[in-house]
């Protein structure tokens, strides 16, 4: 299975960094993947639904580490990518700026 296409919507609130919409082998779409600002950097949260007992479960998601790493790295890419060409983009905090 192919990532196919990486779309990202940057949006500017504290930790939530951009929404994300993502095409596997050109036929099948996943939206709402979130890019997120965590303590140790960006890192990409699934699509939830909150349950009614308040907590989220997740509506879609890799299997296993391999396609998780895979599709992490083409999201974040895309992101600095999209973050790169965006004119006055607030760029994350990285461990290294500190």
């Amino acid at each position: 299975m192919e990532i196919t296409e990486v779309r990202v919507f940057p949006v500017h609130e504290e930790r939530l960094k951009a929404y994300v919409t993502i095409t596997l082998d050109h036929c099948f779409v996943v939206r709402d993947l979130k890019v997120i600002a965590g303590n140790t950097g960006l890192f990409v949260a699934m699509p939830a639904k909150r349950r009614k007992d308040g907590t989220f479960k997740d509506i879609a998601h890799p299997l296993n580490s391999e396609m998780r790493e895979r599709l992490e790295a083409a999201v974040l890419a895309e992101y600095e990518r999209e973050m790169a060409r965006t004119p006055g983009a607030v760029q994350p905090k990285t461990d290294v700026d500190s």
